[in-house]
């Protein structure tokens, strides 16, 4: 079986909108927006929540994605945006990422940027920074994904570059019912995919809506 690579619990707005612009990032505001809790609010409501600390939690279509997102995922590619905050050249070597001593990965992980520095390893989880085309980059997550499925983790600029080179072989987009109006926008509508992806639209009672692509 071929190697995929997916976009998984990716979180847009009604209006196609998943971040703030690159200069409204900050360590306060890792999404670069107000609130941006209300982008994915519903998976942390759900049972399979990894962060959650109290029982209960939501059992339906919105925890089944939650569940379903390390499964068969051997490696992760992400942009520089989605690791840090900072731009340019690096100040010193101290920041490791957003996630602490723990990464939730649990996986190689190939960050994208124009300014490499070592590899470092947090527990189970190893980041590996790269300055290469798509193409090249997937090569290299395949490789140490072993056989296993390749995650594509954004942000929505990474996610445009490998659509746009034609190597995202399934999208899974949750849009939640708010509008944000300006930012980073993954499309004006789902429609624009429609060339080269089968789509599913799956309501779910949370209020968002699942959007299933699969390469045609």
């Amino acid at each position: 079986m071929d190697q995929l690579l997916r976009v998984m619990n990716f979180n847009v707005s009604s209006d196609g909108i998943a971040a703030g612009a690159a200069e409204h990032q900050s360590l306060e505001r890792p999404f670069g927006l107000d609130h941006a809790e209300r982008l994915f609010s519903w998976a942390g409501a759900t049972a399979s929540w990894p962060m959650r600390t109290d029982p209960g939690g939501s059992r339906g279509l919105d925890d089944y994605f939650t569940r379903d997102f390390a499964r068969n995922i051997g490696a992760e590619i992400m942009g520089r945006n989605k690791f840090g905050p900072q731009r340019g050249p690096w100040r010193g070597e101290e920041w490791r990422g957003w996630w602490g001593d723990e990464p939730p990965f649990r996986t190689p992980v190939f960050v994208m940027t124009h300014h490499t520095r070592p590899s470092f390893t947090l527990s189970d989880t190893t980041f590996h920074f790269v300055d290469d085309d798509p193409a090249t980059v997937l090569g290299r997550a395949r490789e140490a994904a072993q056989g296993r499925d390749v995650r594509l983790g954004g942000g929505v600029t990474t996610i445009r570059q490998f659509l746009d080179a034609g190597l995202v072989d399934t999208l899974h987009v949750a849009v939640s019912p708010v509008k944000l109006g300006s930012g980073l926008r993954l499309w004006e509508s789902p429609e624009e995919l429609l060339d080269r992806f089968h789509l599913e639209v799956v309501p779910s009672a949370s209020g968002v809506t699942h959007h299933l692509f699969w390469r045609k």
